[in-house]
């Protein structure tokens, strides 16, 4: 528990514990209903409603520790052992409590009447804890969606930042531009072609920046455009290769997946006629795998793995699950995995 949550429960324990013994104050009315069955005392009283709160108390604990304690259970989706735990909690409390108070006060009540009360008393303060524990895991709830809010904008940022820089940074518009200009006179249409995958490769990144989630047809969607862009540079010497199941089409995964996998396959990798790249993108036992093979650069340009890391960060506060990245002398795979 948090410093937050244990003023919740301190200040919750004190106002049940009250709560469960006001109406002994009526016995300091001689005529009243109360004082038929309980002397007034004060010091009795006192012990009462510290044995109440401490009970409360005891019960906040033992629910609210993150992983340990009753909570266990609870996470497991134990139900049945969850609230067995805590009925025999309460029962337990309220003997010692009962024979602690019957012990250092004479009583001249019934035994029946005497237990039957302080049963009553500890059942009804376990049921207002319980609500109040309700109330503390919605809380934390919210404080964790909060918490992963934060965590999300600031990674997808960061992605999207890293995802744009590498779009327009000097080498990805001089390898275009360079494609470009040497079919604009000899292929006009060609070339047009070409513009028209570019600006769609930009205007998906921009147009779905508020949207985390796009489904797998619209990430295969901007895959194939930047495929063209790709074949304009290295002609047959770069290969895709798509197979995903149609059932998989409509899933959804973060925003702009694919398409940094496929450009860093071109960047990290030998393509040439002799030695073509090929990428392969495909659905198996619930992931989308992305492979390419291996062909080492004689002089590679530097990678710090950010684009990797970033992906891997949005998988996880989105997906709950990370990434898988395999490599080895022949070949490059990332799978991701899909709800």
């Amino acid at each position: 528990m948090n410093k937050t949550e244990q003023r919740i429960c301190l200040y919750s324990s004190i106002w049940i514990g009250l709560l469960m013994s006001s109406q002994r104050l009526l016995a300091l009315r001689e005529n009243s209903l109360m004082a038929l069955y309980w002397h007034f005392n004060f010091w009795e009283l006192a012990l009462q409603i510290g044995l109440n709160i401490g009970f409360c108390y005891l019960m906040f604990f033992a629910n609210l520790r993150n992983g340990n304690g009753f909570s266990a259970y609870r996470e497991k989706g134990k139900t049945i052992a969850y609230l067995l735990l805590n009925y025999g909690l309460m029962l337990a409390c309220c003997l010692i409590a009962g024979i602690i108070q019957r012990r250092l006060f004479m009583h001249w009540q019934l035994p029946g009447v005497y237990w039957w009360g302080y049963m009553t008393r500890f059942f009804l303060s376990m049921l207002f804890t319980g609500i109040i524990i309700k109330i503390v895991l919605l809380m934390r709830e919210g404080w964790v969606k909060d918490r992963e809010n934060t965590q999300l904008k600031t990674a997808y940022l960061e992605a999207e930042l890293t995802l744009l820089k590498e779009q327009v940074n000097p080498h990805f518009l001089f390898n275009s531009l360079s494609s470009l200009s040497g079919v604009v006179r000899e292929d006009p249409e060609k070339a047009q072609r070409f513009i028209s995958h570019l600006a769609k490769i930009l205007r998906y990144a921009l147009a779905h920046s508020d949207n985390h989630l796009v489904t797998v047809k619209e990430e295969l969607e901007i895959v194939r455009s930047y495929e063209q862009v790709l074949k304009m540079r290295f002609e047959d010497a770069f290969l895709l290769g798509i197979n995903v199941e149609a059932s998989y089409l409509t899933v959804k995964l973060p925003h702009l997946s694919l398409q940094p996998l496929v450009e860093n396959a071109a960047k990290h990798n030998l393509v040439t006629l002799a030695k073509p790249l090929k990428v392969s993108i495909f659905t198996e036992g619930g992931n989308l795998v992305v492979t390419n093979n291996y062909q080492e650069i004689a002089n590679p340009e530097s990678s710090t793995g950010t684009g990797l890391n970033n992906l891997n960060s949005r998988f996880r506060i989105l997906m709950h699950k990370e990434i898988e990245i395999e490599k080895n002398q022949d070949s490059f795979t990332v799978k991701l995995p899909l709800n």
